[in-house]
């Protein structure tokens, strides 16, 4: 009886075996079902100019006014602190232009010194996305700030407080930490490490310096684990909506716009979103914004909770089906990680991720982050800079699981990439037996 279940077991496994699985959520997700209608309403019935006084102008700004309480609730602060962006890139250029442009300012109201001639200094870590990095790369390329890219610890993946009181200067202007690794799962410390700023910010401002702004993006947190930014007491929180079954916009919350924490245009033009980032709405993005944030805010517990046991079960299969031939390379002891992240390697064979991901038949993740996607084979530098061993990087693969990811689904995926390895393997030792004596 035992024997014929299990057959069952196996024959619906392999029925499954063309179905296509996707595990790439920290990538990109699907918009929901609600985001998609409120979108489709809101192209059919607010069409009109949000600043216009017809009935479809002021629906749309009605519609408008809705999302940005929405996303204000979501990470709870107030609605007058949202600011909406074409994505996560733009708003994080607008907090690192903006903290630079406002120490040149502040340097030029203030009586000449040494320090007033200094350039403005930025701290950030060395696993950030891109969109942070290439930014600050080309700060410093052009002499207009001076960065500092703190290694994270090799122990517990995460930026230490430690060491970025440590890096601390008179110039320091803005800090800058991702609150969670999207190739690691990594949550970074980040209500720590404003508790640490903020007296030192208040004594630098009592003694004429300028303040220290803290910044965190938190693309890949939301929706996956509880945001709050009266909790994080950060200034700037980079919302990006495509990585919480939301339309590919974003936003940014800044504490107290204008007056407690500056925030300068990158653009210019009509005067929308208070001059801060001109340009007609695009009323029906914001909307799906909005009901995505809505979700977020009414099941956020219920999503951390499925995602974790999903996850869990899926680092138990691959535990039991590949033992010590794999290693997971996002387990940093006694560090908290996103719900959903696991990133592993195949050891035997000792193979590149994406040779690993090419045999595999419903299997789709990829090896990293997408934004990284034409560096070839070269081995992430956040699974480098975190400690995990060269061979490991090259071989690593990213699986990130969401909402609707099922128990069977993990069955699946782990007999693809089971299969995947033997192929592998079968291959590498026909390649030892080809080999001339």
């Amino acid at each position: 009886m035992a024997e014929n279940k299990e057959k069952k077991n196996q024959e619906d496994i392999e029925n499954h075996s063309t179905r296509r699985i996707y595990l790439d959520y920290n990538a990109t997700t699907p918009a929901s079902a609600e985001v998609v209608r409120a979108v489709t309403e809101a192209l059919k019935e607010a069409w009109g100019n949000p600043s216009s006084s017809y009935s479809a102008g002021c629906m749309a700004k009605q519609l408008i006014d809705k999302a940005r309480a929405n996303i204000a609730n979501m990470v709870g602060g107030k609605p007058e602190d949202i600011i909406f962006t074409s994505g996560g890139t733009e708003a994080n250029n607008m907090v690192l232009f903006s903290a630079v442009e406002q120490f040149s300012l502040r340097a030029k109201e203030r009586s000449s010194n040494s320090i007033d001639k200094a350039l403005p200094h930025i701290i950030t870590s060395n696993v950030e996305h891109d969109s942070i990095v290439l930014p600050l790369q080309h700060l410093q390329r052009a002499h207009k700030a001076e960065v500092t890219f703190l290694p994270v610890s090799t122990t517990t993946g995460r930026v230490e407080v430690d060491d970025v009181i440590a890096a601390l200067r008179p110039d320091t202007c803005l800090v800058s930490v991702m609150l969670a690794n999207n190739e690691t799962g990594v949550i970074m410390p980040l209500g720590e490490l404003s508790r640490r700023l903020s007296p030192i910010s208040k004594q630098r401002v009592s003694q004429g310096l300028a303040p220290i702004l803290l910044h965190t993006d938190a693309a890949q947190a939301l929706g996956k684990i509880s945001v709050n930014v009266q909790e994080l007491q950060v200034h700037y929180l980079t919302i990006v909506g495509h990585k919480f079954y939301g339309p590919r916009i974003g936003a940014l919350y800044v504490r107290g716009i204008g007056h407690q924490t500056p925030l300068l245009p990158m653009l210019f033009g009509g005067g929308q979103e208070r001059n801060y980032r001109p340009g007609t709405e695009n009323t029906p993005m914001i909307v799906g914004l909005g009901k995505a944030a809505e979700l977020v805010s009414l099941h956020c517990a219920a999503y951390e909770s499925h995602m974790r046991e999903v996850r869990d079960y899926l680092e138990q299969r691959l535990q039991a089906i590949f033992s010590d031939r794999i290693r997971f390379n996002s387990h940093f002891p006694g560090t908290e990680r996103l719900p959903n992240t696991c990133s592993v390697s195949l050891l035997k064979p000792s193979v590149l991720g994406r040779e690993w991901l090419a045999h595999c038949h419903s299997l789709q993740a990829s090896v990293g982050a997408a934004c990284h996607s034409d560096r070839g084979d070269s081995p992430s530098h956040v699974l480098l800079n975190s400690g995990v061993p060269r061979e490991s990087a090259r071989g690593a693969v990213r699986l990130s699981v969401g909402r609707e990811t099922s128990r069977e689904d993990i069955d699946i995926i782990v007999k693809d990439l089971e299969q995947a390895a033997e192929k592998l393997e079968n291959k590498e030792s026909s390649k030892k037996d080809l080999k001339p004596c």
